[in-house]
């Protein structure tokens, strides 16, 4: 059996933005990943809405992503591949933070990860990092305008080169989800059934073929 973590935020969580509850398994990413790479393999899914990369959140200080990787790959373990898919709430307003520390934060997630498997189960999973969807155009008509505003579309723009270049840097493979889907009109932020299917079709495509 290979284990699969899935560690994000409400994108792998699998926020619904039309009515803000959760999308059913059939149309998440991570459920649709499980059926397509068969019963050889287990999917983890392992996201949280509002979760940061290795910022404090001061409205929700739980959120963060850092101190919650350690138990959540030691409780899974052994973890075979890990899908890695942060940066988003990184641009909220109150972190004032620049694409380039966003990404600096996920490099601190990967090292986390090869750091803590390579001690506590012995090997090191292979690491898939995920760039994460641009926020859309339409963020000022968003519910979550205000947290997300419309410098947070540039800075999302950036995330692709900018996680590209850690990816190369610590091994691990790359993918650029903006390149498969898209926020949804609604919210400009949570991506739609379609972007979903996208996603794991890539990322089945990848585990099965590379």
């Amino acid at each position: 059996m290979t284990t699969v973590l899935c560690f994000g935020d409400s994108n792998t969580y699998g926020y619904n933005p039309v009515n803000g509850q959760r999308y059913a398994e059939d149309i998440r990413w991570t459920a649709r990943l499980q059926d397509l790479l068969g019963k050889e393999y287990k999917v983890i899914e392992e996201g949280c809405n509002g979760r940061t990369t290795v910022f404090d959140d001061p409205r929700e200080d739980w959120k963060k992503g850092l101190p919650y990787l350690r138990p959540c790959l030691n409780t899974h373990k052994p973890v075979d591949i890990v899908i890695l898919m942060l940066g988003t709430n990184d641009l909220k307003e109150w972190f004032h933070a620049s694409a380039a520390m966003i990404a600096e934060g996920a490099s601190q997630l990967v090292d986390v990860i090869k750091d803590f498997t390579k001690i506590k189960q012995g090997f090191v999973p292979r690491i898939i990092l995920m760039a994460p969807p641009e926020i859309g155009e339409k963020i000022k008509d968003s519910p979550f305008y205000g947290n997300f505003r419309e410098d947070a579309i540039s800075r999302s723009r950036e995330f692709s080169k900018l996680y590209e270049k850690v990816a190369k840097e610590k091994g691990c493979v790359f993918v650029n989800a903006a390149e498969y889907a898209k926020a949804s009109d609604e919210d400009s932020v949570h991506l739609t059934p379609l972007g979903h299917k996208n996603l794991a079709d890539v990322l089945a495509f990848i585990i099965l073929n590379t």
